[in-house]
């Protein structure tokens, strides 16, 4: 049940056309990983804490550097060298201190996510790199949770959001992994707004997910260009030969 403070503080929930209390609870109730807690997740993880989302893993190994000012907006220069994971915790909860907030400062790998994986509803996809992003796919695919993906670089961003059964095909249905692939904001720059529309729009479409509203961009592959204004919405394509939803499908 919602208390008193809980229908205060969600009020502007409660007042949208279609949202109800039964919603407002689904979001209590619910538990997300978030995977990179910079550019991208620094808004995720802001507006899901505000809307109500009860538990969120957040996992991030880094240092906060002077360079991440400019585009992750929970931090501040007095706190350069801390852990991220902790500075952002500390940050959630003056925004709302009855959403729950584990971090994990460590780099992501197949047996942290693993462990994880199975008390999460979703995952939401903020790192940069591509190994893993595949990682994470893979996961997210063998364990059937929904699964977030978000990149920027440049004034350029893409979300692209994989679902189960996977009968539209995984991440890896697109791009394979490639280990010399490095391709991120610290080689190409990126401009902060960029980040903040993109963060933002995973956290749109993961609070429609968690409360059961349909997604449009539901096995869909989003891209915006900040320099244009303009969007592109692509169909995702199961890839016949993915050694990863692949298997499901033989």
């Amino acid at each position: 049940m919602l208390n008193n403070e809980d229908f205060l503080r969600y009020s502007r929930n409660l007042l949208l056309k279609n949202f109800n209390e039964n919603k407002q609870l689904k979001l209590k109730n619910s538990t997300i990983l978030i995977v990179g807690i910079g550019g991208l997740g620094a808004p995720v993880a802001l507006y899901l804490a505000a809307a109500g989302v009860g538990k969120m893993y957040i996992a991030d190994h880094d240092n906060l550097d002077i360079s991440n000012l400019q585009r992750q907006i929970v931090y501040f220069t007095k706190d350069i060298g801390k852990k991220k994971v902790f500075l952002s915790k500390e940050y959630l909860l003056k925004v709302n201190p009855n959403c729950i907030v584990e971090p994990i400062p460590y780099f992501v790998d197949k047996k942290i996510i693993s462990t994880i994986i199975d008390k999460v509803d979703l995952v939401i996809d903020c790192s940069d790199n591509f190994k893993t992003r595949s990682l994470i796919n893979n996961v997210c695919v063998m364990n059937n949770k929904p699964l977030i993906i978000g990149s920027a670089i440049g004034l350029l961003g893409q979300i692209i959001i994989i679902m189960p059964p996977w009968d539209c095909g995984c991440y890896n249905c697109i791009w394979k992994v490639n280990n010399n692939l490095s391709n991120n904001c610290d080689n190409f720059g990126v401009l902060g707004p960029i980040v903040g529309i993109i963060g933002s729009f995973q956290a749109l479409e993961c609070l429609k997910l968690l409360t059961n509203e349909c997604s449009s961009l539901k096995n869909k592959i989003y891209l915006f260009d900040g320099n244009k204004l303009n969007h592109s919405i692509l169909n995702l394509q199961r890839s016949s030969n993915c050694n990863v939803c692949g298997v499901l499908y033989d």
